[in-house]
């Protein structure tokens, strides 16, 4: 293998930079070019390819200066975004012709789930595979994916902000976290604040049901006998119940027997997409990085590199973390995950309702 590409796709996580880094590092070590292509799927049918290392020599490549300061960054240096051409076979056709004329002989995408269905679709034409990236952690076969760690310590940081003012003037405050169809960012970071009470779209509530919990949390929460002054709920963004309906529902319904209560809102929304990624972050994605060089100088293709996974069926890798699964295998465990057959979205309910009781005292 002389030449790689990655791109990045999808929405942008922290770590994306991190595991780009690795990609080039790991790449040039072993005298392999790399090129990255802008703006994800879409630069790719467009062949738009810029240089992530330079050739010193005939035995001698190196990461080039953008990448090497890249990984301690947020977002993606390569760009991000969705495309509706790559859905249709001429231009990924297209887009594998770009490639093999730029001399590329294994690409590297780095992005969710939405990416490695690409990716799995791409696999029919050129060698291809996956490093998982998303805040969601909605990718199946994986304990993690790239970002996850990095947006709950930014949501645990703004709540702690959001507690402090809530004590000085007794208030209750909805936190919306991001998640789309996942709850797992709301049901960690609920953990992790001392929330006192957690909305996750996994459990399937009516408005009716969420309201008369909420409603429940804050009333028990400001009994007279209790010296409390601040009540934080964190609710997934996928929980189909406006979040300024709900704190306007809220607020009406305790309006009158509590006062002295203020319900607030706050959308949390892009904020949690921010910011450089955390030690772990960063970690994770140099150790995946290096994962699918190894896995395309292999001759392996349509497959995710994960971390930790809770299942089983992956193929070992030199490292323990680390495994490889077949692209299929992830989209139907990620289905799993979404639709609630899953046993680790069952087990995620099980404890959401375990400890529900736990945060409102």
């Amino acid at each position: 293998m002389q030449r790689i590409a990655a791109l990045t796709s999808g929405g942008d996580a922290p770590g994306m930079n991190a595991a780009l880094r690795a990609v080039a590092k790991v790449a040039a070590a072993g005298n392999i070019d790399v090129i990255g292509v802008e703006q994800g799927y879409e630069g790719l049918v467009d062949g738009r390819f810029v240089d992530l290392t330079v050739r010193a020599g005939p035995d001698r490549v190196r990461s080039t200066r953008q990448v090497d300061a890249a990984g301690g960054l947020g977002g993606t240096i390569l760009g991000s975004s969705r495309s509706e051409r790559f859905l249709h076979a001429e231009h990924r056709r297209s887009a594998a012709e770009g490639l093999r004329a730029a001399g590329v002989d294994g690409l590297v995408v780095v992005g969710g789930n939405g990416s490695a269905a690409g990716a799995s679709v791409f696999a029919e034409l050129f060698p291809v595979v996956v490093v998982p990236a998303s805040i969601d952690n909605d990718i199946g076969c994986t304990r993690y994916a790239l970002g996850v760690d990095t947006a709950l310590n930014t949501i645990v940081d703004a709540c702690d902000r959001i507690s402090d003012t809530a004590r000085a003037h007794k208030r209750v405050f909805i936190v919306e976290v991001m998640g789309r169809q996942s709850g797992y960012l709301a049901m960690s970071s609920a953990v992790a604040a001392a929330a006192d009470a957690m909305l996750i779209p996994e459990r399937h509530r009516t408005e009716s049901e969420l309201l008369d919990s909420v409603e429940g949390v804050v009333r028990t929460s400001f009994e007279r006998d209790r010296d409390k002054r601040r009540v934080l709920i964190i609710k997934a963004e996928g929980v189909p119940y406006p979040t300024t309906r709900l704190t306007r529902d809220v607020a009406a319904r305790v309006a009158e027997d509590l006062p002295d209560v203020e319900v607030r809102a706050t959308v949390l929304g892009h904020l949690v997409r921010g910011g450089s990624p955390t030690f772990r972050d960063r970690m994770i994605a140099g150790r995946l990085g290096l994962a699918a060089v190894s896995a395309l100088v292999e001759g392996a293709s349509d497959e995710m590199i994960a971390w930790e996974p809770a299942i089983e069926g992956g193929i070992p890798t030199r490292d323990p973390s680390v495994q490889r699964f077949p692209l299929a295998h992830v989209l139907a465990d990620t289905e799993a995950l979404l639709d609630g057959s899953s046993p680790v979205t069952q087990r995620r309910v099980k404890m959401t309702e375990a400890i529900e009781g736990v945060l409102a005292l």
